[in-house]
């Protein structure tokens, strides 16, 4: 048995191991973060967006949620936070009670939902039919 080929063969099994982790680091620098998951009761959500990074990611992460909500402003279309949001299921429970955006990601249940948002004082107030499947989306505006 020839042994002269064994460290030719662990030194390019560490680099090809080393090539792969370094590709793999960079990859992983270059996809923007997600704003972290938060949890409350049994429910999962997430609210963030400033930022285009951000804004990016929470766009395309989207559709792994059954309830995404957008909060903006008439005034040129300005994204806003600091929205109050309140979701009460059909028998008028609340399942989240936070305040966020202007983006809310929510995974909910499929069923009816009460979704209410107030932004400097104003509220407003949806219906939403959260499906099975794919996301239900709802955006409100103010004018500020």
């Amino acid at each position: 048995m020839n042994t002269s080929h064994k460290p030719s063969r662990l030194a390019g099994a560490l680099a090809a191991g080393c090539l792969a982790f370094a590709t793999l680091s960079a990859v992983a620098q270059n996809l923007p973060a997600l704003p972290p998951v938060q949890q409350q009761g049994q429910v999962e959500f997430l609210t963030g967006g400033f930022g285009a990074d951000e804004s990016n990611a929470i766009k395309a992460a989207s559709s792994q949620y059954p309830l995404a909500l957008t909060f903006s402003s008439t005034q040129g279309g300005a994204y806003v936070a600091n929205v109050k949001v309140r979701i009460t299921d059909a028998r008028g429970n609340t399942v989240l009670d936070t305040t966020g955006g202007p983006y809310v990601l929510v995974k909910l249940p499929a069923g009816r939902y009460k979704v209410s948002a107030t932004f400097n004082g104003k509220e407003q107030t949806r219906q939403i039919s959260v499906p099975r499947s794919g996301t239900a989306r709802a955006g409100f505006t103010w004018n500020t």
